[in-house]
């Protein structure tokens, strides 16, 4: 906008219109003072003022606005028609104008002079916002270079401080900074380390270097004063700025003592390793050598057993008839060989459960019902109800499953109350968890067999006990057995990873419970 400055209006109007006619945007003022509040309150390219006016002339206007940072550089044509001599002329350019035209004024001359000074105030007005940004721009990286200088000395008083060799590497892959370990181990602040001759940790993070990437790595340094390669940790971190690496800030921690002590423990695993390895290789040997040696003790023993059985029956048949004393004293002796004969069995049939035997699905309903035909001369004697309840399929060692159950199934037909027939209830349900009181879970990974009676019965605070090998609850002379059946069953659950116990109450009845895996898992020797 231009603003055009004179005390009568009829010589602001026809300058006003040639410049509105040449598309300029004007204003005016009739006034000095007005001149000044105006160009305090709006910005103008180009003054064109008149030098003779009441109160402020032309020169004080320029002169005040010289003052002002915001007016200062407008550049000003000053218009007289009576102030035209020299020393005038030369005191409208001192005062601050930029040009000094006479009255009449040649309007192509100050078209032109508008035009061209205007376009000098746009231009200068330009430059002056780009030195702006430009002196704002180097407040910033000055700013910034400040903050990184004191960023760079915390980094590096940091670094002085770590135990560990510490150091930093530019962009250009050059080592500009080592703290006071360095020269421990390395020859100048500028090199690296000396490395041994096997290890290339220091020249593989060259890669990671030209990704971009951290880099961690083992490497063994040699210490400038011993003489002696140590193990170290060497670790290389990237600085970003603006998603571009701008520095390196890299590591050597000592882990000699820890790498010695591994290696030594990896010896001394390596050595037990092969000792029990050793020792296995002795213990299947010896166990072998037991049940050759069991069966041919167990075929020995029962052999003069069977024959003290046998002739001590044909003593009773033939040669004691009539005499009960003696009858009675025989039938002792017989039923001692017939236990005798049954605990050797038992302890036979307990070695067996350290042979490895194999996991496979088992049909348990079809082994349940099986194991019932065989006691049907007892069930019927006894007039005894076994229910049985559908049973998942579970992968067990059938021949030792079968023993647990036909142990379990065989105490209850025992140990049922005189003039009471046995209930035996199976029952079983799927589960989650190895718990006897977990809820059932139909798709559950355990299995949870049940099977109650309603037989004599037990103090639950002997609960441990009846799981322990020749542990008995009951006198010999009223129940018959060696007790060793509940031992087997318990080593037996425990080698297919599951759990047995057991819930009674005397004179109303024993419900043993067996939780077993679904699929059997395999443990490692480790």
């Amino acid at each position: 906008m231009i603003l055009i400055v004179d005390d009568r209006p009829e010589n602001i109007l026809p300058i006003k219109k040639i410049l509105e006619n040449h598309h300029y945007q004007t204003d005016s003022a009739l006034s000095g003072e007005e001149a000044l509040k105006k160009i305090l309150q709006n910005s103008y390219s180009v003054i064109i003022m008149d030098v003779q006016m009441p109160g402020m002339d032309g020169f004080e206007v320029a002169e005040s606005l010289s003052g002002f940072s915001k007016a200062r550089d407008i550049p000003i044509i000053f218009l007289s028609a009576v102030n035209t001599e020299k020393k005038f002329v030369i005191q409208g350019y001192d005062s601050g104008g930029i040009d000094y035209l006479t009255k009449p004024v040649d309007i192509d001359i100050l078209l032109l002079k508008v035009r061209t000074f205007k376009r000098l105030f746009e231009q200068n007005r330009a430059l002056r916002e780009i030195q702006g940004k430009l002196e704002n721009e180097i407040e910033v990286r000055k700013n910034a270079e400040n903050e990184l200088q004191l960023r760079m000395q915390q980094l590096h008083l940091v670094l002085e401080s770590l135990p560990q060799l510490a150091f930093t590497i530019n962009s250009a892959g050059e080592i500009d900074y080592t703290n006071r370990h360095w020269l421990q181990y390395a020859k100048d602040r500028n090199s690296f380390p000396e490395t041994h001759p096997d290890d290339s940790n220091c020249e593989l993070w060259k890669q990671h270097y030209k990704d971009g990437k951290e880099f961690q790595g083992e490497v063994r340094l040699l210490d400038q004063e011993t003489k002696n390669y140590r193990y170290f940790l060497l670790k290389i971190l990237p600085i970003s700025q603006q998603n571009e690496v701008r520095r390196w800030v890299g590591t050597f921690t000592d882990i000699n003592r820890q790498k010695l002590t591994h290696e030594i423990l990896e010896r001394q695993v390596t050595k037990r390793t092969e000792e029990l390895v050793t020792k296995n290789k002795e213990l299947e040997s010896t166990n072998h050598e037991l049940q050759q040696f069991a069966w041919v003790v167990s075929h020995d023993l029962k052999e003069p057993l069977r024959k003290i059985q046998t002739f001590n029956n044909l003593i009773k048949d033939r040669y004691l008839a009539g005499n009960q004393e003696a009858t009675t004293y025989l039938d002792r002796s017989i039923g001692a060989s017939a236990r005798m004969s049954l605990l050797i069995s038992d302890l036979l049939d307990y070695s067996r459960l350290s042979v490895a035997a194999h996991f496979m699905p088992t049909n348990l309903n079809n082994m349940l019902h099986e194991l019932i035909q065989d006691y049907e001369e007892i069930i019927e004697a006894k007039q005894a109800k076994v229910s049985i309840d559908p049973i998942p399929e579970v992968e067990t060692i059938p021949s030792q499953i079968r023993q647990v159950f036909q142990n379990l199934i065989s105490n209850a037909l025992k140990f049922s109350r005189p003039g009471v027939a046995p209930q035996i209830s199976i029952s079983a349900a799927r589960i989650s968890e190895k718990n006897a009181e977990a809820p059932a879970d139909e798709h559950g990974p355990y299995c949870r067999i049940t099977i109650s009676d309603n037989g004599i019965g037990f103090n639950e605070k002997f609960l441990d006990r009846i799981f322990i090998i020749f542990q008995r609850l009951n006198n010999i002379t009223d129940y018959e057995g060696t007790g060793i059946g509940l031992a087997i069953a318990k080593k037996i659950i425990d080698k297919h990873d599951g759990i047995i116990t057991a819930q009674s109450q005397e004179n109303v009845g024993t419900s043993f419970i067996i939780i077993l895996p679904i699929q059997h898992q395999p443990h490692s020797i480790l």
